[in-house]
């Protein structure tokens, strides 16, 4: 590998890292949310909220690091 490829990686690397770390991010305030930790705009549209948040955080840190990782795969050689 050169090192061109090597930072390639590295960066690749850190926003998959980023990625999760953020999903779990959004799943916790989401679920505080829904819990009734902080509120936005009151109990029944709080929980939706809530929700809504809790199921981008859980795409953001189970399906895009998969997708990312598809997309950025190596060509296989023949």
């Amino acid at each position: 590998m050169t090192q061109a490829d090597d930072a390639l990686a590295k960066k690749r690397f850190f926003v998959l890292s980023i990625m999760r770390l953020m999903g779990a991010a959004f799943v916790a305030i989401g679920f505080i949310l829904m819990g009734g930790g902080f509120s936005l705009a009151g109990q029944p549209t709080d929980r939706w909220i809530g929700v809504a948040i809790v199921l981008v955080g859980a795409f953001d840190f189970a399906v895009m690091p998969l997708l990312l990782a598809r997309r950025w795969r190596s060509p296989k050689e023949r």
